[in-house]
Parts: structure tokens; sequence; C-alpha cells
């Protein structure tokens, strides 16, 4: 499975410049990927465009291998009429029940089930969100801020528990948060904007696993990588 986007163009209407203007870059090989760059150079805009929610650009992306995409984002909201515990369970297909105990637990929700939604904390809304995503089937998932108003440690736990159950499938996250892209993010496309030639660029990134020490030398290079080719 690769996912390779070719001269890709979107203008708004209305608006003076373009968010993209002949953008090329691929991602070879499935894995956690990310996103990266300032506000306003799109992130947000190729992550609708690769789910199909902005149509019309299907010949312009390769998904070999890809069929289902689906796309997580930080706003959005549950039904209030049932608790959280119940919903999770109605979105559960019946071969994913202790995938979905497993999440839960490592999600740190066992105390959330029996809230309702507009109960819970940002923190909390944003990982019952993102878990309920997991629970379905997908080749590439799209995860926009979606720990947003997660604290580190719980971050950090989630990140490394999907990646370890889900060493075959394309992730593309997308963060302010440099030291965590850099951390466990494989290949980082940093987007810069249609004004800059080229628009993007590919950085390794040090894709930390369950149990393996990243050396802070290599990370910080990694960051700094990251940081000259967003500026």
């Amino acid at each position: 499975m690769q996912l390779q986007v070719n001269n890709l163009t979107l203008k708004y209407p209305g608006a003076p410049n373009p968010v993209f203007k002949d953008l090329n870059f691929e991602l070879k090989a499935p894995g956690f990927n990310s996103i990266f760059g300032p506000s306003g150079v799109g992130k947000t805009s190729l992550a609708r465009i690769l789910t199909g929610d902005i149509p019309g650009f299907s010949e312009k992306i390769d998904h070999r291998g890809m069929t289902t995409f689906l796309y997580s984002y930080n706003l959005e909201r549950l039904p209030g009429w049932s608790s959280v515990g119940k919903h999770l369970i109605k979105v559960t297909p019946s071969d994913r029940q202790d995938r979905r105990e497993k999440l839960v637990s490592v999600f740190g929700l066992e105390d959330c089930l029996q809230q309702r939604f507009s109960q819970l904390s940002l923190g909390q809304r944003n990982r019952v969100n993102l878990l309920r995503y997991l629970l379905q089937e997908f080749d590439l998932l799209i995860m926009d801020e979606s720990l947003a108003n997660v604290d580190e440690i719980t971050r950090e736990k989630i990140l490394l528990t999907i990646k370890a159950m889900f060493p075959n499938t394309h992730f593309l996250y997308i963060s302010h948060n440099v030291v965590e892209v850099a951390k466990f993010c494989n290949d980082i496309v940093v987007l810069r904007g249609s004004r800059r030639q080229p628009q993007s660029a590919i950085v390794p990134g040090q894709d930390a696993r369950i149990g393996q020490e990243i050396d802070p030398g290599k990370l910080d290079r990694t960051m700094l990588e990251i940081v000259n080719a967003s500026s």
C-alpha cells in the first residue's frame, strides 16, 4: 500500500492565493506518518481531500491497495442521549469487543463509560472520538489534533499502543507539537505553503515504539530538520 499526491492544486473561491499549487509527495509504506506545518498551509484541507470530503481530486491521489479512509478531528461530538459506554458498544463490530476493552483501558476511559458525552472534559471527548474510529475498518486514519487536551503521559501511551496494534496500516497524524511528531512518526510531510518551492519536504522521524529508547541527540536533530523545512 502506498499514498501518493500528484500535482495537486486547490484554490478556494475568493481567496487571493491557492492553498496548494502542483503539490507532490509520496508515502511508500504503511506506518505512523505525519502532516506538519504552520497554520494556514493547508493541513486540514489536505486531510479532507484525501478522505473525499473535498471532492474532485481523485485523479490526483494514488492510494494503491487502500479503499477506506477515515478522518478524526478534535471538535467532533457524539449524541448526548446515551452513555459513552452504550455508544461504544453500539459502534463496535462483533469481532472487536476485545479491542474495545483494551483501548478503553489504554485510553483511561473506564470512569467515563456511564457518563454522557456532554459531561466529559475536552481531553476525554477527544479520546472517546478517536477510540470509536479505531474500532472500525480502515486503510488510512487521519488524526487531526485528535489527542488535543490529553496529558502527555496518556498521549504517549495511546500513540505507542496504536502503533503496536496497527503495524500495517496507514496513519497521518496532524499535530502542532514538533517534539511529538519527531519522536513518534516515521515520515513527516512538512507543508511549506503554495508560494514556497518545493511546497513540501519529507523528514524522517524517530518512529518510537514500545520499549524503545530514543537518543535525545537524534531527536533534537530531527526536530531541527522539521523546523528548518517548515521555515
